[in-house]
């Protein structure tokens, strides 16, 4: 329930038009839903402004359905990342409007009505070809809260004209989003060229001591650029949430 819809939930009761035992009833399962194995919580998008994510790993197909079908009855926005696909097929079964990117990992479940209108701009950054699974990880989500992405894809510093034949696109968002391993260093370099927030990703790309994504971990840590934020090593998903927040709040 977000807050308009609160709003006029409240609205409704105080005017009489909603009993207070219906209101009770919809708001059984408020601010979470105990499903014995997992607390869903419904009211992260009232806190958020985004209903909480699924992260499949880990999750048996039951646990995986009971909490999507929550989540999607609740709020009519699911996004679920890292996705096996076996765990896609099971999914299928619910029959909802599922739509599954294989290259993030990540599925949507969305009812019309929970569209959020978009706005700005992300600008989704890797240095290499093999770094776009977590890149796709970061767009999805920053889509699903509303952004235009602008994918700019494998323009790393071994030729770094590739780069700069993009500039326009990285000055005109609002937030960047690179995604970088071997030794991390693109991070930088976009943080030198534009003034908006840069949220590195380091990815376990890389040979020996690429270190499974910890070189670039330090080295973007170790940026000379002042601009530039790390979050942890493949984390897509935490990179496009948050660029996709600070461009919401540039967008007002």
């Amino acid at each position: 329930m977000q807050t308009p819809d609160l709003k006029i939930f409240l609205q409704q009761v105080a005017a009489g038009k909603l009993s207070v035992e219906t209101a009770m009833q919809r708001l059984e399962h408020w601010p979470y839903e105990d499903l014995g194995f997992s607390k869903v919580d419904h009211h992260r998008q009232q806190r958020q402004g985004f209903p909480e994510v699924i992260f499949a790993p880990g999750k048996t197909a039951a646990q995986l359905k009971s909490i999507t079908r929550a989540l999607y009855q609740r709020s009519g926005l699911v996004l679920i990342t890292r996705l096996a696909p076996e765990q896609v097929k099971v999914l299928r079964t619910l029959k909802l409007p599922l739509k599954y990117n294989a290259i993030a990992r990540c599925a949507i479940i969305r009812k019309p009505s929970a569209r959020i209108p978009e706005k700005g701009c992300v600008a989704v950054v890797t240095a290499g070809t093999a770094d776009i699974p977590v890149a796709e990880e970061a767009a999805v989500t920053a889509e699903c809260l509303g952004a235009k992405v602008d994918r700019i894809f494998d323009v790393g510093v071994a030729g770094v004209h590739r780069l700069i034949a993009h500039r326009s696109q990285l000055e005109r968002a609002r937030s960047i989003v690179v995604t970088a391993g071997m030794e991390g260093a693109l991070a930088s370099v976009v943080g030198g060229l534009v003034a908006c927030p840069v949220i590195g990703v380091p990815t376990s790309v890389g040979y020996g001591t690429a270190f499974g994504g910890v070189t670039p971990l330090l080295a973007m840590l170790n940026s000379c650029a002042p601009n530039v934020a790390v979050v942890n090593i493949d984390d897509g998903f935490g990179a496009g949430f948050l660029a996709a927040l600070i461009n919401r709040t540039g967008a007002q």
